[in-house]
């Protein structure tokens, strides 16, 4: 397969932290590349590259405002990769109970072993 005919995934996309940090400046408006250029020390080419990934995951897209391309988030992959996320918080939540409930009860059995020293 070629790369110009290459899907990214998302995963694939927000492993970079340059795309991370892009997608973080377009989270307050949309912006041209030069603009975004200008938050890295790289060259233009370079962040067309990450944009291009981006924009493959539907991450962000590009539109064309009279001489430039200005870049925007596409929320509804945000949505989607939240959701598909969000299955995985039961078992954080869970790994959280059970340290709460070790340190109350350490702290309950410290407590005792104190009263009976």
């Amino acid at each position: 397969m070629s790369s110009s005919a290459q899907k990214y995934d998302v995963f694939q996309a927000i492993a970079d932290p340059t795309r991370r940090e892009v997608l973080k400046l377009l989270a307050y408006k949309e912006l041209p590349i030069s603009e975004i250029t200008s938050h890295f020390p790289m060259s233009r080419t370079a962040i067309a590259k990450h944009l291009h990934i981006l924009s493959e995951a539907n991450l962000v897209s590009g539109q064309k405002v009279g001489r430039e391309k200005r870049y925007h988030l596409q929320p509804e992959t945000f949505q989607e990769l939240k959701d598909w996320l969000s299955y995985y918080d039961q078992f954080w939540n869970n790994k959280l109970s059970m340290l709460k409930y070790v340190v109350e009860n350490d702290g309950e059995d410290s407590r005792k072993n104190k009263e009976t020293d």
